[in-house]
């Protein structure tokens, strides 16, 4: 299928294992499930955004080692600090996105990517285009959120 895809339509890029995919490819209701198409175009899609949480992260990284806060106003340096723990919880919250998104490649790989690992069903292509580390559906994750919540409660 890949083949006749790229005779009728200009690669926009290759996917995993070769696969090229049309320009502008989208996932639709239209395919198979988790076809080889969607499951290339899926594993693109996370490869990029791990590629750019990295990159963000080489760039605070770089911009640490250039030197140490130098406001001489004591209320400019401790903004500048705020801005700096911020920064530094964000790029924490991304560490914990790489592991996640490489549990995702993980699951493209073993055929399990896609499928609600509370179910078993597929979860909507509209949800893994949102967020492409989703491993319940919506209401299996709704699900989840309650019992987490009254379990706290408790």
């Amino acid at each position: 299928m890949a083949t006749a895809l790229s005779e009728i339509f200009e690669p926009q890029f290759t996917g995993a294992r070769g696969i090229v995919l049309p320009t502008g490819y989208r996932p639709s209701a239209n395919e198979e499930f988790m076809s080889v198409e969607q499951l290339a175009y899926f594993r693109h899609k996370l490869l990029n955004w791990k590629d750019d949480i990295i990159r963000e992260s080489r760039d605070t990284m770089a911009q640490l080692k250039s030197g140490p806060i130098r406001e001489a106003d004591i209320t400019d340096r401790a903004s500048s600090e705020t801005d700096w723990a911020i920064e530094l919880r964000t790029r924490d919250r991304q560490r914990k996105l790489i592991s996640k998104i490489d549990a995702a490649l993980r699951r493209i790989d073993t055929g399990e990517y896609g499928f609600c690992e509370v179910t078993g069903e597929p979860i909507s292509l509209a949800r893994l285009e949102a967020r492409p580390i989703a491993t319940m559906t919506v209401e299996a994750q709704e699900r989840h959120e309650r019992q987490e919540r009254v379990s706290r409660e408790d």
